[in-house]
Formats: structure tokens, sequence, C-alpha cells
């Protein structure tokens, strides 16, 4: 037996102005891992490409591993490095395999085309018309139906955070392993609904996506193959972004149907409860003072990376300098010239830096509004570590080059790449004990809970300012079907 497996992963933000060139898949390199390099670096993570790359070995299978690509959330892919990836992809298929399993996003948007999954999975079939094609896909999948008619298989995390990456590897690659051994035949039902479910109300964790979620599961303990609800991507200004249902059975399309359309369903009747109202940050940080634990986390959820956000502003950061709070982290600012003046000065070093708001947000009509900072350097770090889990167990995290800042009150990490804080091991890279911090800044959504939320006393969302914004006012979608909930009365 001969499979291809392959990772083509970006969560494409149509609003972020942050380019998305080759590079950005390299973390730290000009491309994206390859060949042998690719099977090493993935091999023992907890990411779907790992847990196919266990399949395969176990299966006794030859394997063939062309590129493992994966990239920070940005704007629309650079069309040159989408044809890198996917060509190799499409060029090791067609020297003929039994199998293609792919570890793909599902919300990859490219300069040339909205749906980035369903033109490389068109492309394998018109190489290898028969072939057998097993997906796993991210929670935040757009899926369109090209991906629906094409996929053999295809299973989406029922986790947000998403802690069941390698999990969501075996049930998307499992029925094609049984296909091949002619113990299955799988049978697939895609669905959408016309609603954006807001990402701070997608939490797998809280209702009602923990209850779909739920449901989702019991349908694979009662004859689904895999069942998987999407919330969706809603910062994809593109036709199928939204929420959307992939059911598979074993040669049973009309359960298949039945399964996808109640879990459609089930999210519609709760369209409400997926609807996020901010409050104002000055309130937001006025609660913050009032709690009396610690840490109390401040979520800058408007500009957060892992959703295509810059990094660099510096709204909330500013709004915690001007209340005075003390006994602070911040992590981070991305802001590489920043950070090579930290490196220039050196460890101890008394700075003033205009940090951040390097990067204006033409979507948002925004410039970007740098602010003006004293400290000193207290740390420098070469920014690489590897998560210790659960999320994205064992895959190396790339900073770039980053410093901390101390301005006596709050310390500021400032980093040269984005990178989401949702492991503990990014705090440890730079030599911060986040549970010891009164307040812990953190640009970032959800995926926290995974390797923070234990930690957390209390949590405080603060609407600053970003292209991840919860506001849709503040967005204009022009190319989403219309009507769709909540941006139309339905």
């Amino acid at each position: 037996m001969k499979l291809v497996l392959a990772q083509m992963k970006h969560e494409t933000n149509t609003f972020s102005p942050v380019p998305t060139p080759l590079a950005r898949f390299g973390h730290g390199r000009e491309r994206p891992w390859e060949g042998r390099g690719a099977y090493e670096e993935l091999k023992g993570t907890g990411s779907a490409l790992g847990a196919f790359i266990d399949l395969a070995e176990r299966a006794g299978a030859k394997v063939v591993l062309p590129v493992a690509a994966q990239a920070w959330p940005s704007g629309r892919v650079e069309q040159e490095a989408y044809e890198f990836i996917a060509s190799r992809i499409v060029d090791a298929v067609a020297q003929g395999c039994d199998a293609v399993l792919l570890d793909l996003h599902g919300a990859m948007v490219t300069e040339r085309f909205d749906d980035g999954e369903g033109e490389l999975l068109a492309r394998i079939r018109r190489v290898a018309p028969r072939l057998p094609i097993g997906v796993a896909h991210d929670m935040h999948a757009n899926v369109f139906p090209a991906t629906g008619r094409v996929a053999t298989s295809l299973a989406g995390y029922q986790t947000y955070p998403h802690v069941d990456m390698y999990e969501t590897g075996i049930r998307a690659a499992q029925p094609i392993l049984n296909l091949l051994k002619k113990e299955s035949l799988p049978a697939l039902a895609f669905g959408h609904k016309p609603m954006l479910p807001h990402v701070m109300r997608q939490s797998s964790l809280d209702s009602p996506n923990r209850e779909i979620q739920a449901r989702a599961k019991e349908m694979e303990t009662r004859g689904a193959l895999s069942a998987t609800f999407f919330v969706g991507f809603p910062h994809a200004d593109v036709p199928y972004a939204g929420a959307s249902a992939v059911v598979v059975t074993d040669r049973d399309p009309e359960l298949a149907r039945r399964y996808c359309d109640e879990l459609l369903e089930m999210a519609w009747a709760s369209r409400e409860q997926f609807v996020y109202r901010p409050e104002p940050l000055a309130q937001s940080i006025m609660r913050a003072k009032g709690v009396n634990a610690k840490p109390v986390v401040l979520l800058d959820h408007y500009d957060n990376c892992a959703s295509g956000g810059t990094m660099d502003t510096m709204a909330v950061l500013g709004a915690m300098l001007d209340a005075g709070l003390e006994e602070a982290a911040a992590f981070a600012i991305c802001d590489p010239a920043a950070v090579a003046q930290m490196k220039e000065a050196g460890t101890g070093a008394r700075l003033t830096l205009a940090l951040g708001g390097k990067t204006d947000m033409p979507s948002l009509g925004l410039k970007g509004e740098p602010r003006t900072v004293q400290g000193t350097v207290k740390r420098i770090a070469d920014g690489l570590y590897r998560n210790e889990g659960p999320m994205a167990r064992g895959e190396l995290m790339d900073m770039g080059p980053a410093a901390v800042l101390d301005t006596g009150a709050i310390e500021i990490v400032v980093t040269s790449r984005q990178v989401e804080p949702f492991d503990i091991a990014a705090f440890r890279a730079v030599g911060i004990d986040p549970a010891a911090k009164r307040y812990l800044m953190l640009k970032s959504r959800v995926h926290w809970r995974a390797g923070l939320g234990s930690i957390a006393r209390a949590v405080v969302e603060c609407a600053g300012v970003g292209v991840c914004t919860s506001d849709y006012s503040q967005l204009q979608f022009r190319h989403v079907r219309r009507p769709a909930f909540p941006l139309d009365a339905m």
C-alpha cells in the first residue's frame, strides 16, 4: 500500500493586512518542510498529520510526504506560495498511490481562489479520478460544496480549543484505510446554514457548541464513521463562510444525510446564542481592577494572530498602562523593529520605544498607532519553543527573536513573528511565570484556555482594536451569501 500524506493549513482573514508569502509557512525558513524533513518534524506530534504517519506506519504502508505547510492566519495567501504547496501534493499523487490523506485547514483563501482546499481537491481528482481522499479539517473550516463532492472521508475538530487534532486525523484516515481493505464504503453528506457564529461564542467548552459537539460524538457511537459541525470562520468574506456540517457513514447515505441535517438544525435553533456582544474597553478595564484574585486574564481578542490579527495594536495594553495596572505581563506585541532596538541596547538597558502600531488596517479604515513606552530590557530570547500541549503537542513554534520590556508595572513580551499564547511553553521561552502575575494580557480568543485556562482565576474580555473584531458592523461583507444571520434579520 502506498499513501501520499500532506499538510496545507492556513486560516485566511480576508480583512487582514498581514501578507502570506511562502516564507510564512516556513517558521523561520524560506519554505515549508518537505520530504524527509517534513516526516521527521511532524512524526510524534499531536497534529492530524502526526496521526496519519502513525496509522501509515502501523499499516506497513509506503509513505510519500511531499510537503508539510502551515502558517499563522493572515491575509490572502500569495498565489505563488499556494502553487508551490499545491503542486507538490498533486505531483506526488500523479506518481501513483492507493490513497491520499490531507491535513488541511478548510478556510484558505488565495489571491485567485476563494476555496483553496476545494481547488486542491479538484486538481487531485483531475490526475486521479477514483483515488480515495481523506481530509482532516479545522473546526473553523468554511466548507464549499466542491469539498463535499470530492472528499471520500472528511472529519473536523470537535473541540475548540483544538485539543483533538490527532484524534481528528484518525477519524479522517481510518475510513480510507478500511476502504482499501474493503471493510467499509464511506458515504458522505454535507450541508450549510446561513449563519456566521461569532468566534467568541464558538468554544466547545460553552453552550451552544458544547451540546452540538457532544451530539456529533454520540453519532459516532451510533453508526457514523465521523460527524462534524463546523462553526466556520466569519472573517473570510467568501460565499460559503459560516456554519456547515459533514457526516460520513458506512454504506448508509440516508443516515449520513439525517445526521448532517440534525447538526445543522441544532445550530440554527441556537443561532442567538452564537451572537457575541462586546462591552466598551474602559468598562472591561474597570471590571478587571475590581477583581480580588490573580491572575486575571485580559483577552485582547480583537487582535488575535490566530484569527489573522496584526498582533501589534496597542489599545488594550495602552488602557492597562493608563489604568495603572501592576504585577502584569502582556503576550505579545509583534514589532520586529522594537525587538531589534532592544537587542542592540542589550539586557539591562533602559529604553523609550515607539511600540506597536506599525501596521495600517485599510479594511477598517484605521492607521497604526504606536504607543510610547519606557522600560528596561529584561530578557532577550531566540523565540523557539515546542508546545507542551494539550494543543498542538510537540509542534515547533517560532516567535522570531523576542525580548521582554519591563515597565516596572507590566512585563511586555515583544516578538518578531506572530504567535498565539496558547501554551505555557510560550511564557517559559521568555522567562515569565504567568501564574505569578496579577494581570495577564493575552492576544487570544479561545485557544489560551488549552494551556493556560487552568491558572486563570478570572477572565475579562477586552474589545480593543483589530481585524479580528467581534463587531460585524466594522466589516464590509461583499461576497458572503445573503441573507446570513446575524448580518441580516432572519
